[in-house]
């Protein structure tokens, strides 16, 4: 798995959750976790997510830290359990960061001083498995009450590349764990 952050911005709009998003738009081919900056604004005509769909959800933000992950040949039970991890995760990192703080994960969303801090979403297509995972930076633009990465005074590029080596790290020692043993009889 590779992670790359990209230097420009880029308006997330949900098109971008395809396969082969990292190689064809990145650069990046095979699994991967890609990063960036930009707004947030999901049209109904890309939302992913039945329930907000159906809920007439707006899912938008005036400018959030992104990530897209794919990973070949997965399931979306896997795909929704990596989601989880990387919410778990994300959580670790920003109790790290900033150890007098709480943080709340309910299932795949994170939450921090009773604003939503995070979206996100796992889908697949017929060659890999996608997550969107996405932090606020600033509250504006949001159709909820949130909390941002900037009411935490954190640098994002910190926090992105802290996020993506420990979820890399923990691709790596999934493998690793499935490469040890032997089956049963």
């Amino acid at each position: 798995m590779k992670y790359k952050f990209l230097p420009e911005n880029l308006k997330y709009d949900g098109s971008q959750l395809r396969s082969l998003f990292g190689y064809l738009d990145c650069g990046v081919l095979g699994d991967s976790v890609i990063s960036f900056i930009g707004p947030c604004d999901i049209p109904f005509s890309n939302m992913v997510d039945g329930e907000d769909f159906l809920a007439r959800s707006e899912i938008r933000g005036g400018l959030m830290l992104h990530f897209i992950i794919e990973e070949f040949g997965k399931t979306l039970e896997l795909a929704v359990t990596k989601q989880r991890l990387l919410a778990c995760l994300v959580v670790e990192v920003l109790s790290e960061m900033c150890p007098q703080k709480k943080f709340l994960r309910e299932g795949d969303d994170i939450f921090f001083d009773d604003g939503k801090l995070s979206i996100s979403i796992a889908t697949v297509s017929p060659v890999s498995a996608m997550i969107h995972f996405a932090l606020n930076l600033t509250n504006e633009g949001t159709p909820v009450k949130t909390s941002c990465l900037q009411d935490l005074k954190l640098d994002f590029k910190k926090v992105a590349g802290s996020i993506a080596s420990k979820y890399l790290k923990e691709h790596d020692t999934i493998v690793q764990a499935t490469q040890k043993v032997h089956w049963v009889k």
